[in-house]
């Protein structure tokens, strides 16, 4: 049984000899061939050869095409920011001034979508009889953020009609997206919607599962797997999730794996996740990753399992780290060594971290605990929350984006007590974690800590 044949069975949640491995490569592959991520998101045959680079240091049995969930957007007229080492950004949101009616038309001569279909049509005749083929779709509610940006979340009880069309929109991008991808080969199609992390259980319900089910059931219908994949604290949501006409569900780190198990055993979906992809991955070293795979191998069981990253791979993710990860899934007598040779470390404490007196200080300081801004969607949307509030407040304050993908930002995280990404703090107290509030309710926290402070005003 090769690692595709392993990897669709695993979905099908049927017994397959080991756990499925999935590398969620994205730019990572760019750094693998000396590309920055902006020359490797916009040409085919580097593409290409990040793909086939990976393929040969990691032995995955499924592989994304490209990570990067804002194609779609890109298409529909959202400005983008691009960046060396991580996928481009929104900067504008068309719908904040215009109508769906003004929108382009997705099609797959739009936008990057040749130049995916292109290297998707030679990775597929190169290793597509071994490799299970990923087409990443950008989620319905994480795409109608990035057409209307921040207002969506007010509008969803001032607008909840207008809310629930621009989403209804949304799910058809992403049918039209899917169809595309299955149509040039994939084999599994994520639809990956980080910014439902942000959202109650109910307003899930009312305002993502019908879009999300309209697009798993379209996928279905076309002959593909099809997987849900949630980055950040989804865990108000994990049933909700469950809920849906998903194959599977993949999550990060911040989502136990027996829970998710147990959920995906009730609902009969096959689950995927959660290796830590910066204090692991990027930051660790092999043992590191070594013990990683075994904790979460053990946690998951034996049952339509698919051991993968929280998201897509930092760019410079040691390679050496990734592939400890793939000797102890395709060798057990590794794993067993591993598993009694690698003694545990020490945590670190981070004693040289240094947390400010808030109090010493006269403005309000807000501390943003993050993935990264501009790479991981419900970031840069809590750090465009946090400004806008900042500037309408009557108090001046200081923001501080504590990214964890340096030590310094684990520590700030550890020393503030946050649990979840992202949160904000507000004077070293977390306030929202692992949800975006509405600006109403962002300001009034901001000077509420003024008061307490005593400023009067700006």
């Amino acid at each position: 049984m090769n690692g595709k044949e392993i990897l669709l069975k695993t979905l099908a949640r049927q017994e397959t000899p080991r756990a499925a491995w999935v590398p969620f490569v994205g730019v990572h592959g760019g750094y693998l061939i000396n590309k920055t991520a902006s020359q490797y998101l916009q040409n085919s045959a580097f593409i290409v050869e990040g793909l086939l680079k990976a393929n040969d240091l990691y032995r995955p049995d499924g592989l994304p095409i490209v990570f990067d969930l804002q194609v779609e957007a890109e298409m529909l007229g959202c400005e983008l920011r691009w960046s060396d080492d991580v996928p481009p950004s929104v900067v504008t949101h068309p719908l904040q001034h215009g109508s769906i009616s003004s929108l382009p038309e997705l099609n797959e001569r739009a936008g990057r979508f040749p130049i995916i279909i292109e290297a998707l049509r030679q990775v597929k005749s190169k290793i597509g009889d071994e490799v299970a083929l990923y087409g990443l779709v950008c989620g319905p509610f994480t795409l109608a953020l990035h057409l209307l940006g921040n207002d969506i979340f007010l509008m969803m009880f001032d607008d909840p009609q207008g809310v629930k069309d621009v989403i209804n929109f949304c799910a058809d991008v992403a049918c039209k997206s899917a169809s595309i991808y299955i149509a040039n080969g994939v084999d599994v199609v994520a639809v990956v919607d980080p910014m439902t992390s942000q959202i109650s259980p109910e307003h899930f319900r009312t305002f993502v599962t019908p879009s999300l089910n309209k697009t798993f059931d379209s996928i279905g219908g076309a002959g593909a797997k099809s997987c849900m994949f949630v980055c950040g604290d989804a865990n108000r949501n994990l049933e909700e999730m469950c809920r849906t006409t998903a194959d599977s569900v993949s999550v990060d780190e911040q989502i136990p794996i027996p829970s998710l198990r147990e959920l995906c055993a009730t609902h009969k979906k096959s689950f995927g996740g959660n290796i830590r992809l910066t204090s692991v991955l990027l930051l660790g070293d092999e043992d590191d990753a070594k013990l990683e795979a075994i904790d979460i191998l053990e946690k998951a069981g034996k049952c339509g399992f698919v051991l993968s990253p929280g998201c897509d791979l930092p760019y410079n993710t040691p390679a050496s780290n990734l592939q400890a990860i793939a000797s102890m899934v395709h060798d057990d007598y590794a794993r067993n060594v591993a598993k009694s040779s690698i003694g545990a470390k020490a945590a670190d404490t981070y004693e040289d971290i240094d947390v400010p007196d808030y109090h010493a200080y006269k403005p309000v300081t807000i501390d943003v605990i993050t993935l990264d801004s501009t790479s991981c969607a419900p970031c840069q949307y809590m750090m465009e929350a946090v400004r806008r509030a900042a500037d309408a407040a009557f108090v001046k304050t200081y923001i501080n984006e504590h990214k964890i993908k340096v030590r310094d930002g684990l520590g700030m995280m550890t020393k503030l007590g946050v649990k979840n990404l992202p949160t904000i703090c507000i004077d070293g107290e977390p306030v929202f974690e692992s949800i975006i509030p509405d600006q109403k309710t962002l300001i009034s926290a901001i000077e509420k800590h003024a008061i307490r402070k005593n400023i009067n005003s700006l």
